[in-house]
Parts: C-alpha cells; structure tokens; sequence
C-alpha cells in the first residue's frame, strides 16, 4: 500500500500568470522528468501555435507562462505540456454515466504517468472550470462555469497522426464552449491525434458522446441517460475499436443496467466504492481508478474524490466563479 495524493490549485487571473503560477507550483515535483518520458523533445512549435491560435488562443499565453514558472525554454513547454504531438501512450480506461441531472465518471490508469493536480481557474480569456489536469495544460475531465462538463475516453490508436491530445481537447471545450452544441462543433473541427469518446453534458440537461478518430467523428445522442466506456458504437467507427474490448463491453452493460433513479450522492459513492464493477485496482497493468468526478447541474455541486480516499471534495462550482476558494489544498488516499 502506498500514499497517493492529488493537489488542489485554486488560480485566477490572466493565462499566463495561471501558467507561472502553475509552474512554480510544480517546479519541485517530477513531473518534467514524468512527462519527459512520454513525450518528444521538440515538437513543431508554428505548426502548434497556427492550430492552438484557431481554437483557444490564450493557451499559448499560459503555455509561456508554464515555461516561466518553470525555468525552461518556450520550446521545452511546448513539448512537455501543449498536448500536441504526443507519441502514443498506453491504452487507459474510463467509464462515465450522464442523467439530465448529473455526470458521474472514473479515470483509470496508473499513478506513475498522473500529475496528481486538480485546478480550479479562472481565467481573464475564458470561461473558469474545475477539473483534473493532465499535461498540467489539459485536463482529463471537468466543468466549467456555463455548467458544460467533459471527459475523455480512450478508444484505439487506429490511424494514430500528428494532432491535438484529447486532453487538450477536453481543456479547450471547457474553456471556450458554454453548450453541448458549442462543443460538439469545436469536436468536429479540432485535428484529433487518435480514437478517443468524449463525454458531454450541459446544465439542460442534454447529452451526447462524441466519437471522434483522425478520419472521421459522429455524435451519439442521449435522452435521458447515457453510458460512455472504451469502445466505439457507432457503425461506421465499430472497426476502429481494439481487437479486445470484452471488458469496455461489459462496463457498458453495468451502466446500462444502473439504476436510473438514484441520486447524483448515490450514484457518486457508487462509482468511488472500491467494490463496484466499474472501479479498478490493476494498478499495475496501468488500469486502476484514479479518481471519481462528478458534477449535478441543478445545484452546481462537484464531488470528487481520489483512489483509497476517505475525504469527498465538496464544491459550489459557482460560489467558487463568485469568489469564494475552498480551504482544501489536497487530497489524500492510496494504492494498494
């Protein structure tokens, strides 16, 4: 058993300061040599800045201010954190349940290759959020002030090219998109580097995932519930999903046998329980629950939590946007 714990930022301000501040955060850690592993030592910087300057603009800005608080090279902070041509990473899974009501959602990977950071920011270009970062820049899942909330599910590497992670993906739609429909647009635009599901919920109650490869992306719809796991089910992407998704097939099975009446609370606790279908501790073999986020719309009420965790971060997203800060600076659990 080990210790694991996730930090809490709290950041508001101007891009690039939320980067400096970010950096300088993160300067004693290591997450430079973490992600030094994973990543390329340069990357196309113009070509990244063009696409970046077309979706979400002040993300450069906060790139150059993780270099700052860093202490490294523009060029350095591109490559590490940008989220743009990243080589492929390891399959990771997630599973996610959306009602009119809530969203509920499990990360699943290892400890080793996690920032182990949750941020809450609000910048002066774009729409504040909450959410678990990965890449320090992007974000695995999360909501944003407009009561849009995001997720991203890996699927396959089929067709895998020089793109825009579904991390950074997940940041931009949170930053600049106040709707499902918004956000399904900038889906449709952005220049995907592999087969990734993205789960989406908006404060009206409407639902999609978004099924998105290099090629091609299609929409699926929900009414009143949707399911979100690893696996294409739309026809005309089926043959993009891996050879073996038995396990992604019986998650779904799981969720859509949930019961539809439960609350957001008991839904959340049913996700976070260590003993439930869809939480994880094969660790080892970078498939072990990482964290637990949800989101109710109604009364803009995040809960989330961390593996081996006895403490449930409890948050107003909107008391948070007016100016009030949590006193919470991190969480704590373990891995067994």
């Amino acid at each position: 058993m080990s210790d694991f714990t996730v930090q809490i930022f709290q950041l508001r301000g101007s891009s690039y300061h939320i980067g400096v501040d970010t950096g300088e955060e993160m300067r004693a850690t290591s997450i430079l040599h973490m992600l030094g592993s994973i990543t390329k030592q340069e990357i196309d910087l113009p070509e990244m800045k063009s696409i970046y300057s077309s979706f979400a603009p002040h993300l450069l800005d906060e790139l150059e201010g993780l270099a700052e608080g860093f202490g490294i090279s523009s060029h350095k902070a591109a490559a590490l954190f940008s989220g743009y041509d990243v080589p492929k990473t390891e399959a990771m899974g997630c599973s996610s349940l959306l009602t009119k009501d809530y969203y509920v959602r499990n990360y699943d990977f290892s400890p080793d290759l996690y920032d182990g950071v949750f941020s809450l920011v609000q910048p002066e270009q774009a729409f504040a959020s909450a959410g678990y970062n990965l890449q320090l820049l992007g974000r695995h899942d999360g909501v944003n002030e407009r009561g849009l909330v995001a997720g991203l599910h890996f699927v396959s590497h089929d067709g895998y090219r020089k793109g825009v992670s579904p991390w950074t993906a997940i940041r931009m739609v949170l930053d600049t998109c106040s709707s499902l429909e918004e956000a399904v647009t900038l889906l449709k635009q952005i220049p995907h580097s592999a087969c990734y599901n993205f789960s989406l919920g908006d404060r009206n109650g409407k639902m999609a995932e978004v099924e998105a490869s290099p090629e091609k992306v299609t929409v699926r719809y929900g009414e009143s519930f949707l399911s979100c796991v690893n696996h294409f089910q739309d026809e005309q992407m089926k043959r993009k999903n891996r050879p073996s998704i038995a396990g992604s097939l019986e998650r779904n099975i799981h969720l859509l046998s949930f019961k539809k009446n439960l609350s957001h609370q008991q839904t959340f606790h049913h996700f976070k329980d260590i003993e439930s279908p869809v939480f994880f501790t094969d660790y080892e073999n970078l498939f072990g629950t990482l964290h637990t986020f949800s989101y109710s719309y109604h009364d803009s009420r995040i809960l989330t939590t961390i593996a081996g965790s006895k403490q449930v971060l409890d948050v107003n997203l909107q008391d948070w946007v007016n100016g009030y800060d949590i006193p919470v600076k991190n969480l704590i659990g373990y891995i067994e």
